[in-house]
């Protein structure tokens, strides 16, 4: 009888260590393998041995909640079956060779928490979409090829709190729904092809420890409420068309330790409400 228990035990303890997602789920992850030339990967995965035993997969009651696969010479694109991964919170892809746009589906992919896309060859438009994740706390779509706008859906996130996507070819104006995201911490656009005014509404933005803005084609004079981001540590303005002179911003935010402006705006005040109104 103590035989036939352990071996009752045993078993279940097997079962529970070997359990398996759905084939669903294992569909779409071979989707993600065959796509981006799985055999060349520099970690492969062996697909006959179980799927907790895969490079980068993390599951939690056999579901897959977490795909880390950096640095790992993924090259091709990103399939539409990704979206079956519907329980996935973290997808970090970072530091690869993928390309092509970003699939729609992915804006289905409610649950997730972080996306890390950056330092790959994406090309294209962010997805209009990209709003549906209001799960997101992490957005890192830097170092890539996109380029059009910044959704103005990118507003409802209201959980966000890293938005990277410099590095791009992105053009257009700030959207005003950016203002919406109370919980930012870092918001980063350099290097790309941004233009406009910054809207005074940045200032609502109170938990903001870093915000960079260099490289564009931003212009006119900054708000003022800029000095309402008592949080600030970093703050990179330069080569941009900005006018006026802010070196006293410094003084104003008490956490500053990066700050980069370009020469010419380097001595004087911060922008007055009627300079704000006379620059409209």
């Amino acid at each position: 009888m103590k035989t036939i228990k352990l071996t009752l035990l045993c078993c279940l303890l097997s079962a529970f260590t070997f359990a398996d997602v759905s084939q669903s789920e294992k569909d779409a992850l071979l989707a993600l393998y065959n796509a981006t030339n799985g055999e060349s990967w520099k970690t492969s995965w062996n697909i006959n041995e179980p799927i907790s035993d895969w490079y980068g997969v993390t599951i939690e009651n056999d579901k897959v909640v977490a795909i880390s696969l950096t640095f790992n010479n993924l090259n091709g694109q990103l399939p539409n079956e990704i979206a079956q991964l519907k329980s996935l919170r973290k997808l970090n892809l970072s530091f690869n060779k993928l390309q092509g746009e970003l699939p729609k589906a992915l804006t289905t992919m409610i649950g997730l928490e972080e996306l890390k896309l950056f330092s790959n060859n994406f090309i294209g438009a962010i997805p209009e979409d990209i709003g549906n994740l209001t799960n997101l706390k992490m957005l890192e779509l830097y170092n890539n090829g996109f380029s059009g706008v910044i959704p103005s859906s990118i507003g409802n996130l209201s959980n966000l709190e890293t938005l990277i996507l410099s590095s791009n070819q992105l053009i257009g104006k700030l959207p005003a729904s950016i203002s919406n995201l109370k919980s930012l911490k870092v918001l980063s656009l350099f290097d790309n092809s941004l233009l406009g005014t910054v809207p005074s509404s940045i200032g609502d933005l109170t938990e903001l420890e870093e915000l960079v803005l260099s490289n564009n084609a931003f212009y006119g004079n900054l708000p003022g409420e800029l000095a309402q981001l008592s949080n600030l540590k970093t703050l990179l303005l330069s080569n941009n068309g900005f006018k006026g002179n802010y070196a006293s911003l410094k003084d104003e935010l008490p956490n500053i330790v990066d700050f980069d402006l370009d020469e010419v705006n380097l001595k004087g005040a911060l922008a007055t409400l009627d300079d704000e109104e006379d620059d409209d």
